[in-house]
């Protein structure tokens, strides 16, 4: 079965080590989004040894704060579906207010005209920063 993840590095690579990586896939109306995505074709957490799922989840918490101080959104919303792609990786999205889907996932109907968020211009050099900085 092919997988979109094990075939491709899933956006553009910000970060890496030998077993995740994070990514920018530029998301239209949540340009900040960032995955961190599992390197093997696993489905589920309790795939992984106890010190990976600790290792993995440090990765997905030094991202959520990257794009806090980077960003300083209203929320940080993880998630980990995998329903359409069955290979393990955590959403970490910035939300705002203003965002067109806000109170509501993501996912869910819109809300609004989602409005115009510009990121900082090296966004992922600094995401990048803040993630060496960090040593996840």
């Amino acid at each position: 079965m092919a997988c979109v993840f094990c075939d491709s590095s899933g956006g553009a690579l910000i970060w890496q080590d030998a077993l995740c990586r994070v990514v920018h896939p530029r998301e239209p109306d949540y340009p900040a989004l960032c995955r961190v995505i599992w390197n093997q074709h696993v489905c589920e957490m309790t795939d992984l040894s106890a010190p990976e799922r600790e290792r993995f989840m440090r990765v997905v918490f030094a991202v959520e704060q990257a794009l806090r101080d980077m960003l300083q959104p209203d929320k940080i919303n993880i998630a980990s579906l995998g329903n359409a792609v069955p290979h393990l990786h955590w959403h970490v999205i910035p939300r705002f207010r203003d965002d067109r889907h806000f109170p509501g996932a993501i996912w869910a109907p819109p809300m609004r005209v989602p409005a115009v968020r510009a990121l900082p211009s090296a966004f992922a050099t600094l995401l990048q920063e803040h993630l060496r900085t960090a040593r996840p």
